[in-house]
């Protein structure tokens, strides 16, 4: 780091406003570069500091200096550079973001489609139309959220029919899409969409954005559970642990405690237990967190501790039903032999090969078992799995 980023970044108020008047005065890139490219090294309340020190700086004589920074895009100086572009705006400044919507680097894009928000220029309903589709999250959130801003139907309508999509990519870009557009009304075709797809966790994963899980348990009990049952299974695979944090998990974990009395309340809290002492019995999973979560993570583990095992697995047969979407999870937790039995008449070829892994596990697979399960399957990948129990 050199002698002017750690200027810039520092306690020292003269230093820091002359290296920040330095940086938009002389339009000095190569600075502003080398501060995006420490972005992971710096503390968050630094980088906070340090974008308010650029906001400062920027008066009505410098302002389209900024538009040389938009070549590296940060989230963490995305909003000092934008907010200063939108106060100074000008037709000039307007004509130059369209430019670099239309034909700009992706950073630029980013940079640009964020100005569009909050100045809705007809010409530039076509470039995020476009930009909304991209693969990279920064810009599609942009995007998305200019739409939003312009009341674009259209837009809003494809996300909707792309729900539908068998493509699970196309799928789930349309939930990031409709997440960032903000319109609560979706919560349902996402849910519905969440239940059909082979990325279920990465879905429910989404939602909260859109609409919180205790909004959630309030207005859709089951749906809401099941989206925070999807979230515990991809914590720390899917999700990084941080989350629980976005996710209020320990207030959530704390209400669902306090009010559960029922089997599909009892699965998710059971499953919670297991996946916070699988969280913390393995480096692997907190080796790199900070601080923060994982005392976090070690508080949400306490709390699942006061609940009694026994007492939630006296729920776990009610679930062992095909159309429970926590008969999954609830297999996880099954022990008595007939009642998972039971699901081997299911339709369901996955949940049939599930019950059939169950059963080995319980050393209740016997050729009886074997013989009944492969003549309900007709899937030769499921029927090859099968086999080899």
């Amino acid at each position: 780091m050199n002698e002017q980023l750690k200027r810039l970044t520092g306690k020292n108020k003269n230093d820091y406003e002359a290296v920040a008047n330095h940086l938009v005065n002389d339009c000095d890139t190569e600075l502003f570069k080398e501060l995006v490219e420490n972005d992971g090294f710096l503390f968050d309340f630094v980088k906070q500091n340090t974008a308010q020190r650029i906001e400062n700086a920027v008066n009505e004589t410098n302002y389209k200096n900024l538009v040389e920074f938009l070549k590296y895009y940060s989230p963490s100086y995305e909003d000092a550079i934008i907010n200063s572009l939108v106060k100074y705006a000008d037709e000039d400044v307007t004509d130059t973001m369209l430019e670099k919507l239309e034909n700009g680097t992706v950073d630029e894009k980013i940079y640009a489609s964020k100005y569009f928000i909050y100045i809705q220029d007809p010409l530039a309903l076509e470039f995020l139309r476009s930009g909304a589709h991209s693969e990279n999250e920064f810009l599609l959130n942009n995007c998305a959220s200019a739409l939003a801003a312009y009341n674009d139907r259209e837009s809003y309508n494809n996300a909707i029919e792309n729900l539908k999509s068998s493509d699970d990519f196309e799928q789930l870009s349309a939930v990031k899409f409709l997440v960032a557009y903000g319109d609560k009304n979706a919560v349902g075709d996402i849910l519905n969409a969440m239940k059909n797809s082979a990325m279920e966790e990465n879905i429910a994963g989404e939602i909260p954005y859109l609409a919180s899980i205790f909004e959630l348990l309030d207005e859709r009990y089951e749906d809401g559970l099941l989206v925070l049952n999807n979230i515990i299974n991809g914590l720390g695979e899917i999700f990084p642990l941080s989350v629980v944090f976005d996710y209020e998990l320990f207030d959530v974990f704390e209400r669902l405690i306090h009010n559960f009395n029922d089997s599909k309340g009892a699965i998710v809290i059971l499953n919670a237990k297991e996946k916070f002492d699988t969280l913390t019995e393995n480096d692997e999973y907190l080796f790199d967190e900070d601080k923060d979560t994982k005392n976090e993570v070690q508080d949400i583990k306490k709390l699942l501790k006061s609940v009694n095992k026994k007492d939630l697995e006296k729920y776990v047969n009610d679930e062992l039903n095909e159309n429970s979407p926590f008969v999954f999870t609830a297999l996880d937790f099954a022990t008595d032999v007939l009642a998972v039995k039971e699901l081997l008449k299911s339709s369901n070829q996955t949940l049939i090969l599930k019950t059939a892994e169950v059963l080995k596990k319980l050393g209740a697979f016997d050729e009886t078992v074997k013989t009944v399960a492969l003549l309900k399957v007709t899937d030769i990948n499921i029927k090859a799995i099968i086999r080899s129990l």
